[in-house]
């Protein structure tokens, strides 16, 4: 086995150790005591159920796992990939469509190993609970538009940066993050207009007592909202949102139909001064910083490795080198970067998170936040005692009780 193959294989297994340790300390913690300032929010028969949801996800997150796992493995320890990067050169002579059919096919297979999956948490556990809303037609639909969707952009991404590397050499990582940057600032921009309209239907919020608070609400608050849309997220599940999204001319406050029908005005302005507190904090464009200087570094890395045939042999491949293979090598080489970076931002979100509920706080909606966090929290049975470490790798967000800790004593 070639020595860099090895090596990946032991960062595979590594992720997998790690995923399933947290998942495990997840299930123990979940009898643990539930929070003083969350105790009545569950009545018992409630709680039994929230317990029932949670370990039924955990099985099939266990099942999901060891199916990625085993056939990881049964693709990397043959060399199917480099059967693979083999087999386009002889469809095309050319390096550009080679590629783009191995990332067309490569994705095609992740899609495929997905949807059973996907299929079993929509129509058997979210059926069960009570939270499914989408039909079958939309479901497939729904994984058709998204696929063709991902292949699009991805391969119009993927073609540019190997362009640019066909023409610059190692330096073609400065332009290529130049690029991604305008695609993040693009996709930021225009997401609400151009995707979120080819899952769901959006309009604009009517005129009435909900759209005369929320305007009243962010005028005291120093913003003028003009743009505040109702999608129609009950088309796919009862579980409900509320997102800021754009900025600039682009700003955009979306409500899911769902969050209105179980929240009140009170509850709801709320929940919106919160994603004002984002706002407020310029928090789209930290995280959106944060994003590219990631791809920076990502790609700075790989232009060092790129022209090593030793990325493309490790797979599997014949040919002194091969982009598409290097890329795939060098992404499972890096994942465990993403186990020291991946906690690291997450404790810069959950920062972020509190000083958007201290905002909501300190224009006097703290109670009403408190109140509907709760019922959000309790109408999608989400646990109110994960494991600590879950919580420092994982969360984007602190725990329903450290928010409504922290908030209490704001």
């Amino acid at each position: 086995m070639h020595p860099l193959l090895t090596l990946i294989i032991a960062f595979v297994l590594l992720e997998f150790a790690v995923s399933s340790v947290l998942s495990w300390l997840n299930g123990k913690w979940m009898t643990h005591p539930i929070p003083a300032v969350l105790e009545g929010l569950y009545d018992e028969e409630k709680y039994q159920k929230q317990q029932a949801y949670m370990r039924a996800n955990a099985r099939v997150g266990w099942i999901e796992r060891g199916v990625a796992l085993a056939i990881t493995l049964a693709v990397l320890i043959p060399g199917l990939l480099g059967w693979l990067d083999t087999l386009t050169t002889q469809w095309t002579h050319s390096l550009l469509l080679q590629l783009l059919i191995f990332f067309a096919i490569y994705m095609a297979v992740s899609t495929i190993v997905s949807i059973p999956f996907s299929y079993y948490d929509t129509f058997v556990i979210e059926q069960k609970f009570g939270f499914n809303k989408t039909t079958k037609t939309t479901f497939w639909l729904d994984t058709l538009k998204s696929f063709l969707l991902t292949l699009v952009l991805g391969s119009v991404m993927l073609g540019v940066i190997f362009i640019l590397y066909s023409y610059l050499g190692k330096s073609f990582w400065i332009w290529a993050t130049i690029v991604c940057a305008a695609f993040i600032i693009f996709f930021s921009l225009f997401y609400s207009n151009l995707i979120v309209p080819l899952f769901n239907k959006q309009k604009p919020l009517e005129q009435g007592a909900l759209r005369t608070a929320i305007e009243d609400a962010a005028h005291k608050m120093g913003f003028s909202i003009k743009n505040i849309y109702v999608i129609n997220g009950s088309k796919h599940s009862t579980k409900a949102n509320a997102y800021f999204t754009g900025f600039g001319m682009k700003k955009r406050v979306v409500l899911y139909d769902t969050l209105i029908e179980q929240l009140t005005t009170e509850e709801i302005v709320a929940v919106l001064a919160h994603e004002l507190g984002h706002n407020k904090h310029h928090d789209t464009l930290k995280t959106m910083t944060m994003s590219i200087v990631m791809v920076a570094v990502n790609l700075f890395v790989f232009s060092l490795l790129a022209d090593n045939p030793e990325l493309s042999h490790a797979l599997g491949g014949d040919r002194e080198h091969s982009f598409a293979l290097s890329l795939v090598a060098f992404s499972l080489l890096f994942s465990p970067i993403d186990l020291i970076l991946d906690p690291l931002i997450n404790a810069v979100s959950r920062r972020c998170e509190y000083a958007a509920d201290a905002f909501a706080k300190r224009y006097g909606h703290g109670d009403h936040l408190i109140a509907g966090l709760k019922k959000l929290s309790a109408n999608t049975l989400s646990n109110l005692t994960p494991h600590p470490a879950v919580v420092w790798m994982d969360y984007s967000h602190p725990t329903l009780a450290q928010r409504i800790t922290a908030l209490i004593n704001a």
